[in-house]
């Protein structure tokens, strides 16, 4: 005789219905780990706070100064490159005064006619007007003492009449323009009453 069992096929064991299996529930994502406390890091410097934008007025009054800068540089390398163009010009003209001056002393020495040298000292007389109104300046030399920043001397030679170290004659002309010197006198220099 087979023993019948109490249970039915559904139903679920005496133990198991009393504790019943939970339902599985869905996997919670592991929580990510803390970040680490402030106090382990070094702390960052705080940014910059950002400058609040200049007035307009400052803009415009930085850019009329600048403005302003750049015109004064301009005018100054302008009169530096005209300065220089006329330098050049005059210290090209400079041997055409020496031969007018040596054709002059010529004229008077040989004779020449009065018409002709007066023809060529009206000339002379045009060239250096020319110049002086360019800021041109003769360097005076016979009699003053000498002056190695003004004259160039190519000999010394004995004089009663002119001290010692002071020009005796010159041979060429010296000019300056403004405070710069353009070509030194070249002078003969007094060494003094001769020795007996």
């Amino acid at each position: 005789m087979t023993k019948k069992h109490s249970h039915s096929k559904h139903e679920p064991p005496a133990d198991e219905a009393k504790n019943p299996v939970p339902a599985e529930e869905p996997a919670v994502a592991a929580e990510a780990e803390p970040a680490p406390s402030s106090a382990e890091e070094p702390a960052a410097a705080p940014a910059p706070a950002p400058e609040p934008p200049e007035p307009l007025q400052h803009q415009v009054l930085r850019l009329q100064a600048d403005f302003e800068n750049y015109r004064k540089r301009m005018a100054r390398e302008r009169q530096d490159w005209i300065a220089f163009a006329s330098e050049k010009l005059v210290l090209d003209l400079l041997p055409v005064l020496d031969h007018f001056e040596l054709g002059l002393a010529d004229s008077a020495r040989n004779g020449a006619p009065a018409a002709f040298t007066e023809g060529f000292q009206l000339i002379y007389n045009q060239l250096r007007a020319v110049l002086e109104k360019a800021g041109v300046q003769v360097i005076e030399a016979e009699g003053q003492p000498f002056d190695p920043n003004r004259h160039e001397a190519i000999t010394h030679m004995p004089s009663d009449t002119v001290p010692e170290e002071h020009v005796v004659t010159q041979t060429r002309r010296g000019y300056k323009m403004g405070d710069k010197l353009l070509r030194a006198a070249q002078v003969v220099v007094s060494s003094g009453p001769a020795a007996d």
